[in-house]
């Protein structure tokens, strides 16, 4: 973190010795063909770039033999309790941060093409190998006319082949090129890095959805032009309500614990295609508690629990702390309880009925260990 990150590239040779892909070539096609999972399938036949979205059935990939085409399937960790262990070893960055896990599966030459993105990234092969080429170029033009951002110039400065077990890790605007040298399966992780005027609209938005906004601008909460006179030119816009609207924004006001309450409720919400799955029948709360107390829990893997000083923040949803928070905190940062812990902690009945509670709308699992 303190040498590389956001600052350049590293090359780690076996990160993950002896790593096994966290899906199966034919569980990631699977997951592929699923309406509520995000897929592209890029293609470079002839020299013609194509891209297609998902979801994509058995007959729609074309054939393993066939070279220079990749399936990206984004969020796998969302899907797959193995893909969301992968993620979690990446933990050393802020949850707030961590966005996904994609997987990209490619036949012999298959790539997407020079780019760069405007995020880190973690590109773990974990099956066969791949050639990257990377460059610290200033030069970020884009191909025009591609449904891909190919760049227009690429000129590689470091090349390295890497095979299962190694990681290079990308700062962003680091220009690169991956190319599949047989079959391979790489994953890719990646943080979240909203723009400036993304962060500046949704949280204008988030004061003005509790209105905090309109309460600190205008004591009245209303317009008011008492002064007006008749207009004899009534389409145009009067100088007097420019001036007004003018001072009623410039005295909206936000402190540390509005940024809090919007970076928590923003980043924890789950992403527009997220449902939970509550269970079919589920349990009481004393059953809850009673196989919780034998098994633990554990957030489940859709789940997004972080906390500030004074809030909590669960799937978009903030809370206050409770009086007693050590529990909450402590499954924030392990996502998970373990039996014998939950038993230390099972005498606070508030912490029991809001876990009952998360579980019953699938935000919790029984069971510390997938």
């Amino acid at each position: 973190m303190r040498r590389h990150w956001q600052k350049k590239p590293l090359l780690v040779r076996q990160a993950l010795p002896g790593i096994v892909p966290p899906l199966s070539r034919d569980e990631l096609f699977e997951l592929a063909a699923s309406d509520d999972v995000e897929a592209r399938l890029i293609s470079h036949f002839r020299g013609a770039w194509r891209l297609e979205h998902g979801p994509f059935g058995s007959d729609d990939l074309p054939g393993l033999k066939r070279r220079e085409w990749t399936l990206l399937v984004q969020g796998v960790d969302l899907h797959d309790d193995r893909a969301r262990t992968m993620l979690d070893r990446f933990r050393f960055i802020p949850d707030a941060r961590l966005d996904d896990l994609m997987i990209s599966y490619a036949t012999d030459g298959g790539g997407v093409g020079p780019h760069f993105d405007s995020y880190d990234v973690f590109l773990l092969q974990v099956h066969g190998k791949r050639r990257w080429r990377i460059s610290a170029q200033k030069d970020l033009a884009l191909k025009d006319g591609l449904p891909l951002k190919v760049l227009q110039h690429f000129e590689p400065e470091n090349e390295w082949v890497l095979e299962p077990g190694d990681m290079l890790y990308l700062p962003p605007h680091i220009a690169h090129d991956g190319v599949a040298i047989g079959e391979c399966m790489t994953c890719s992780i990646g943080f979240r890095s909203p723009s400036a005027s993304e962060l500046v609209g949704q949280f204008l938005y988030h004061l003005a959805e509790r209105g905090s906004a309109a309460r600190l601008a205008h004591p009245d909460g209303r317009y008011r032009d008492p002064a007006q006179d008749a207009a004899t030119r009534p389409a145009q816009l009067p100088q007097a309500m420019i001036d007004q609207i003018g001072a009623i924004l410039a005295r909206i006001r936000w402190d540390e614990g509005d940024v809090a309450s919007f970076i928590g409720s923003y980043l924890s919400e789950p992403k527009a295609h997220v449902v939970f799955d509550p269970p079919e029948i589920g349990a009481s709360i004393a059953a809850f508690t009673r196989q919780a107390t034998r098994a633990g829990v554990r957030l489940d893997r859709k789940t997004s629990l972080l906390y500030g000083k004074r809030s909590y923040f669960i799937n978009g949803e903030e809370h206050r702390l409770p009086s007693r928070k050590k529990w909450l905190l402590e499954l924030a940062d392990r996502r998970r309880l373990e039996g014998k812990r939950f038993v230390t902690l099972s005498d606070d009945w508030s912490m029991t009925a809001l876990l009952h509670e998360w579980y019953l709308a699938g935000w919790v699992r029984i069971g510390a260990f997938a």
